[in-house]
């Protein structure tokens, strides 16, 4: 496998999270979503971000709300659902531990920061 496709893979599996993590201080729009990903090596388009947005609603973990107040033209913006935050924690929880894991693995392969 290239590494490009495996950093796409482990890309892909943390994008909910970060979505979720970039709303949970407050309700947020799509492109506020986007550009505080922006920073991070998640990158996301459009067309990456909003699917995501719509499946966290069907499921329940985010409440979508259209504001027409702020701005030229309505927004629609994000907030994470008590049930929405049982799952960041969790998620959050869960990849801590992985993260862990694999930073041990990788110590005790002495791998480092070898090229």
């Amino acid at each position: 496998m290239a590494l490009e496709t495996w950093q796409e893979q482990l890309r892909r599996g943390t994008l909910e999270l970060a979505v979720l993590l970039a709303i949970a201080p407050g309700r947020r729009y799509g492109l506020e979503i986007i550009r505080r990903l922006e920073f991070t090596d998640l990158v996301l388009s459009e067309g990456v971000i909003y699917p995501i947005l719509a499946r966290l609603s069907r499921d329940g973990l985010l409440r979508a709300e259209w504001v027409s107040d702020e701005g030229p033209h309505p927004r629609k913006y994000y907030a994470v659902t008590a049930r929405g935050r049982q799952r960041l924690a969790q998620m959050s929880r869960e990849f801590r531990t992985f993260t862990r894991t694999i930073d041990r693995l990788i110590d005790e392969a002495a791998i480092g920061d070898q090229p």
